[in-house]
């Protein structure tokens, strides 16, 4: 990717483990991000805010273990120092540097571990990977979460090809409200702050705010885009805002994808898509339902249609419906017509479906025009046991 480099190193901040992660532009990149809208902010996110009114970084400085949140005025104090940290380590503007952090809520951030990482990172900034990155920034995660993709855009020296990379975290505390995750997209194309905003906001929407695992609304959450302009691709006019903002929502789509499928203790991903509704509100509002109910997801996890807890769901989900036209498949098997349980055969084939691990869910609610989708994954005994865990 042209114009960045990265690191990850073990500053000590986890027991085990990279958890020291920095992002660098070679120089200052147009930035845009969006942020949690839980009450209860983290120190990070607080300062994250401030920076990113001037719409420029430089560098992005990543911790995990420690979530630096419910911290007060000490918190904030060491997030402060820790970007200056990074600015005299670094030699840039500290109004350039934004923090990110996530992992334990509650406990102070250790500096020591801040004041001879962050030197370690600079030894490693110019030989480290992308993947050391992605290392680095994960807690409870299986794997790294990694996306690039290629653009193009037609000019009238011919066709340029632009790049992103989108890199992410994110297992537990998952849900649509902006997400809950650190995310990161980085792009080689010259695209103003303006247009970077409502694109990063408009994939937001389809993406991150359209997945969940659990139904908790994380403290740090953090959807950060950055913008080189190292490709020399400018994106200025709307045939090339297109382009851009159709690859940002797929960059963004996987990610949310993969963090679904890697949801603690998950062993299905589940999209339910809601058609047929009145409004688009009704159709948002019947999907987070579906994917919230923890009915639901455990019937998913034992591989069993019940069909019940669905239709139920969007009943009680405040969308206007009308269950005697209600129409549900799995995959492409009829469990309800017109509000009419199929019998056991469709239930029997509908169980068969259920031991795929990728599901797709269709409830057709045949009142209007409207569909929305969301993406979730199963409970199992597992996610209880990593929570019951965590701080073990």
């Amino acid at each position: 990717m042209k114009g960045f480099k990265f690191a990850g190193v073990h500053a000590g901040i986890k027991e085990n483990g990279s958890d020291l992660g920095m992002i660098l532009c070679e120089k200052p990149a147009t930035a845009a991000a969006l942020f949690t809208r839980n009450r209860v902010v983290a120190a990070p996110v607080i300062l994250g805010k401030q920076t990113i009114k001037k719409a420029k970084c430089q560098a992005v400085l990543v911790n995990s273990g420690n979530a630096n949140c419910f911290t007060g005025t000490q918190g904030l104090a060491d997030a402060r120092a820790t970007t200056q940290m990074v600015a005299r380590t670094f030699d840039i503007p500290r109004d350039f540097v934004m923090v990110s952090s996530t992992g334990v809520i509650g406990a102070p951030l250790p500096m020591d571990k801040f004041k001879t990482g962050i030197p370690l990172v600079k030894e490693h900034i110019n030989t480290g990977t992308l993947e050391d990155f992605a290392q680095a920034i994960l807690t409870t995660d299986t794997c790294r979460k990694i996306v690039s993709m290629k653009g193009c855009i037609d000019t009238p020296q011919g066709a340029k090809e632009f790049s992103m990379t989108g890199v992410a975290k994110g297992s537990g505390m998952i849900r649509p409200d902006m997400a809950t995750m650190l995310a990161y997209v980085l792009t080689d194309a010259d695209i103003g702050v303006g247009d970077l905003n409502s694109a990063l906001t408009r994939a937001n929407e389809k993406s991150f705010n359209r997945i969940t695992v659990d139904g908790d609304t994380s403290t740090n959450d953090t959807l950060l885009c950055l913008a080189s302009g190292e490709s020399g691709v400018c994106i200025r006019d709307e045939a090339s805002l297109k382009v851009f903002r159709d690859l940002l929502e797929k960059v963004c789509c996987r990610l949310g994808k993969m963090i679904v499928k890697d949801g603690e203790g998950a062993t299905k991903v589940v999209q339910i898509t809601v058609k047929g509704a009145k409004t688009g509100q009704d159709a948002f509002k019947a999907c987070e339902a579906i994917a919230h109910s923890n009915l639901v997801k455990t019937a998913i996890y034992g591989e069993d249609p019940n069909w019940g807890r669905i239709t139920a769901a969007a009943g009680r989900s405040g969308a206007f419906v009308d269950p005697d036209r209600m129409d549900l498949y799995f995959e492409k098997v009829p469990l309800v017509i017109k509000g009419c349980w199929q019998g056991p055969d469709a239930e029997k084939k509908a169980a068969g479906i259920m031991k795929a691990s990728e599901i797709n869910i269709l409830l057709d609610l045949n009142l209007g025009d409207e569909t929305d989708s969301f993406l979730f994954c199963d409970f199992s005994e597992n996610y209880v046991k990593i929570n019951a865990d965590y701080r073990s």
